[in-house]
C-alpha cells in the first residue's frame, strides 16, 4: 500500500501521506510556519466558528444554486465532524502563520473537501466533485471568513467565561452572608483605617464581578456584526446574488443567534476595534479578580507573622525546604493570569494598529490571543471559586484582636475633640505600646461601653 499520494494545486505537485485530509496549501505552510507548535486544532472554539461559517456558506452556496444540494450536504457533514474535533488531526497549519489567515482558511478548505468527497463515496485528493476553493470557499474570501470565524468562536468562548464569572459572583454573595457578621480592621495604603465587616468585603467583590459580567455581555453583542459578504477588501466582487441573505439566515439558524451584515463591508475587513475592546475588557476582567486575589494573599498572610486574618484551603505543601509551610497557591496562579492578560492585550493592540489599508493581515495572532486567554482565564476562575473561595474561613478572633488594638475608630472623636488632638491620641498611643481605645478611655473622650456602639455604627453609616 502506498502511504503517500501526491495532490495538485495552482503551485503544482505536493506529497502529502496518503490518509490525509488536509491539501497542497496546508502542507506548504505546515512547513513554512512551524513555529508555536499550536495549530488551529488546539483552539476549539475557533474551530467551531470556522465550521459554522463554512456550513452556513455551503448551505447558502446551495439555495441560489452555486453549488449541488448533494456537495452541499456532504460538505455541511463534514463541518459537524470538524465541530465536533473528530478532524483535528489534519488541522496542521500553525496559528503564527504568515498568510493573513489565508493558510488556515486553506487548511480548512481542504478538509472540508476531503472528508466531502468521501462522504459521496469519491477519494481524498481528488478534487473533481469537491473542491476546497470552487465548493467549500464559494462566495468567501480569507478575509471575509476569518474574522467572522472569530467573532462567532469567541461568542461561545465568552459563553463560558461569562458562566464562570456569573458562578464567582454568586459564591462572593454567599461568603458575604456568611461572613455579615465578621468584624474586621479595614487598610488603606496597608495602614489601619476604620472598622468594617469581612462580608463587606466580599460583597464588594460580587459587585464587582457583576460589573465584569454585564460588560462582557456587551462585548459579547458587538460580535454578532460580521463581515460575510465583503470577499476580499469590502466590495463584494466574486460573491453571487443572493448569497449574503442566505447565509445569515442559515448562521443564525445554526446558532441561534441574530448575526447580521456589517453596515460598511470596507470598514469591517480593515478595522480590528471590536477584538481590541474584547481584549480590554478581558484584560480587565483578569486583573480585577487578580486584584481580589492579591488581596487574599495579604490577608491571609502568616501564619505567625502576618495577618493572618483568613485561612485559605490548605492545597499542597508549599517548600521543599521548610517543613508545614503552606502557600497561597490558588490567589498567586490569578495573579499571574492577571499578568499574563495584560500582556495579551499589549499584543492584540499592536496587531490591530498594524492593520494595513483594506485589511488587517495580523487576524491569526488576535485569534491565537483572544481564544487564549478566554481558555486560560476560565478554567482559572473555575479553579479560583472551588479551590479558593469556598472554603476561605476567618480568623475571627484574630481580626477582633487587631481591630480592637487599632486607632480605627478614631474618626469617631472628630466632632468632640477635632482633627489635631485626635491625631496626638493616636500618636501617643503607638508611642506608649497603649490600644488606641485604652488611651481615649482613660484620657475621658471615650467610656468603655462606647467602643462597640462606635464599631457598630462606623459599619452601618446612616445615609
Amino acid at each position: 500500500m502506498n502511504d503517500v499520494r501526491t495532490d495538485i494545486d495552482s503551485m503544482g505537485p505536493v506529497a502529502l501521506p496518503a490518509t490525509a485530509l488536509y491539501g497542497p496549501g496546508a502542507a506548504r505552510a505546515r512547513q513554512n510556519f512551524a513555529i508555536s507548535g499550536r495549530t488551529i486544532g488546539d483552539f476549539p472554539a475557533f474551530v467551531l466558528g470556522l465550521a459554522t461559517v463554512k456550513a452556513a456558506s455551503a448551505l447558502a452556496n446551495r439555495d441560489i444554486g452555486q453549488i449541488a444540494p448533494d456537495v452541499a450536504d456532504a460538505i455541511v457533514r463534514a463541518t459537524d465532524e470538524l465541530a465536533a474535533q473528530r478532524l483535528n488531526s489534519d488541522l496542521v497549519v500553525d496559528m503564527f502563520e504568515g498568510s493573513g489567515g489565508t493558510s488556515i482558511n486553506m487548511n480548512i478548505n481542504e478538509v472540508l473537501a476531503n472528508r466531502a468527497a468521501q462522504l459521496l463515496g469519491g477519494e481524498i485528493g481528488i478534487y473533481d466533485r469537491v473542491h476546497p476553493n470552487d465548493h467549500v470557499n464559494r462566495c468567501q474570501s480569507t478575509n471575509d471568513v476569518i474574522p467572522s470565524a472569530i467573532k462567532v468562536g469567541c461568542r461561545q468562548s465568552l459563553s463560558e467565561l461569562v458562566t464562570e464569572l456569573v458562578a464567582l459572583e454568586a459564591a462572593f454573595v454567599e461568603r458575604a452572608q456568611t461572613f455579615r457578621s465578621v468584624l474586621r480592621v479595614g487598610r488603606t495604603c496597608l495602614q489601619d483605617a476604620q472598622p468594617m465587616t469581612l462580608g463587606q468585603s466580599f460583597g464588594a467583590h460580587a459587585v464587582l464581578t457583576r460589573r465584569l459580567v454585564e460588560a462582557l455581555r456587551a462585548r459579547a453583542d458587538e460580535l454578532l456584526t460580521l463581515p460575510i459578504g465583503a470577499t476580499a477588501i469590502g466590495t463584494g466582487f466574486g460573491s453571487a446574488p443572493g448569497y449574503k441573505r442566505a447565509f445569515f439566515h442559515h448562521l443564525s439558524q445554526r446558532t441561534g443567534d441574530n448575526f447580521a451584515k456589517a453596515d460598511n463591508l470596507f470598514d469591517a475587513l480593515a478595522n480590528a476595534d471590536v477584538f481590541t475592546r474584547l481584549s480590554g475588557e478581558l484584560r480587565t476582567a483578569a486583573t480585577s479578580i487578580a486584584k481580589i486575589a492579591n488581596d487574599l494573599i495579604l490577608l491571609s498572610s502568616g501564619p505567625a507573622a502576618g495577618f493572618a486574618e483568613l485561612a485559605l484551603p490548605m492545597l499542597q505543601p508549599g517548600s521543599s525546604i521548610m517543613p508545614g509551610k503552606v502557600n497561597p497557591v490558588v490567589p498567586m496562579a490569578i495573579c499571574q493570569l492577571g499578568f499574563t492578560l495584560a500582556g495579551y492585550d499589549v499584543v492584540i493592540a499592536a496587531a490591530a494598529q498594524q492593520g494595513q489599508l483594506e485589511i488587517n493581515p495580523y487576524e491569526p495572532i488576535i485569534a491565537f490571543h483572544l481564544f487564549e486567554g478566554m481558555r486560560i482565564l476560565t478554567n482559572g476562575l473555575r479553579l479560583f471559586r472551588e479551590r479558593c473561595i469556598t472554603g476561605i474561613e476567618p480568623n475571627i478572633s484574630r481580626m477582633e484582636q487587631l481591630l480592637h488594638q487599632s486607632s480605627a475608630i478614631a474618626t469617631a472623636l472628630l466632632p468632640s475633640i477635632g482633627y489635631d488632638e485626635t491625631s496626638h491620641l493616636v500618636q501617643r498611643a503607638a508611642a506608649e505600646g497603649r490600644t488606641f481605645t485604652e488611651l481615649a478611655i482613660a484620657e475621658g473622650h471615650l467610656r468603655k461601653e462606647q467602643v462597640d456602639v462606635l464599631i457598630g455604627m462606623a459599619i452601618n453609616p446612616h445615609d
